[in-house]
């Protein structure tokens, strides 16, 4: 029998948005507010409106081309919104760069695995420590008491982070020779290093077997529990969305056709629909 994970009670907000009963009377992690983008004269989203609570386990599922991953691109501003207001804990990101949202607190993993092969897995962690850099350029090239100071507390950091998905071991290892379960994890510990309100986690279960996918579950939600942020995720692995997700938002054709809570999105026969068509009459 598979692992049963403890939910928080979703409750409504006056913006008619749900979010965990725990996180009432504080600000919202997220707000997507009648977010949307065209594509020439398609519009890829439309009126996308969330909210996601600052302790919340939320999914954005649907269909296969439904927009889920150009939602991500326009919260981390890869793609500039056509229209809509994006609040990131109450801020507005208008204007923003990819690399400012990411040090306003959104990170994020990608549906292919974009690690630095090359380099080694601590490397890889270190680099997204690279937001709280303290010392100055001069300080780096001449190696200075700074720069080692520095480097030493980075280390120390990003083995901490290696050690609670128990990958100290690897940390010298070569990030491209890692079994493909292990790349997965260290995505999402080099995403962790830049100190998110908010991970963003793409089909982080693709490719996975049923174990790995068992063990990114609990790790998902370790993540939550261990530094207190939300997390988001896109996955086609419904066991994993049902089994963690707190709040769900279902897309399709770039437009929210349901959100609610797992039982609520299971029972929907719109969200029915859209997975499984139209059923014919007679």
């Amino acid at each position: 029998m598979a692992k049963q994970f403890e939910k928080g009670k979703m409750v409504p907000m006056p913006t008619y948005a749900i979010i965990p009963e725990r996180d009432l009377g504080a600000t919202p992690v997220l707000e997507a507010r009648h977010l949307g983008i065209d594509f020439g004269g398609l519009r890829a989203v439309d009126d996308f409106n969330l909210t996601i609570g600052p302790t919340e386990i939320a999914g954005l599922i649907g269909p296969n081309g439904a927009g889920k991953t150009t939602v991500f691109n326009l919260l981390t501003k890869v793609y500039q919104p056509t229209r809509g207001t994006i609040l990131l804990d109450g801020m507005d990101t208008s204007g923003k760069t990819t690399a400012q949202i990411n040090r306003m607190g959104i990170a994020r993993t990608f549906q292919n695995i974009r690690l630095f092969g090359e380099l080694s897995v601590i490397d890889n962690v270190k680099i997204g420590l690279h937001n709280q850099l303290q010392y100055s350029a001069l300080t780096g090239v001449l190696r200075l008491p700074g720069y080692w100071k520095q480097e030493k507390a980075f280390r120390e950091r990003a083995m901490d982070l290696l050690s609670l998905f128990d990958m100290q071991d690897l940390a010298d290892h070569q990030a491209g020779s890692l079994p493909y379960g292990a790349q997965r994890r260290l995505e999402i510990v080099r995403a962790l290093a830049t100190d998110p309100k908010l991970l963003l986690l793409d089909e982080p279960a693709a490719g996975m077997n049923p174990s790995e996918t068992g063990e990114l579950m609990e790790n998902i939600v370790k993540i939550r529990d261990t530094f207190h942020i939300a997390v988001m995720l896109i996955e086609h692995d419904m066991n994993l969305v049902m089994g963690i997700c707190e709040g769900i938002c279902v897309l399709n054709f770039g437009q929210v056709i349901a959100k609610g809570t797992a039982e609520e999105i299971q029972a929907d026969p719109v969200v029915i629909e859209a997975y499984l068509g139209k059923k014919k009459e007679g």
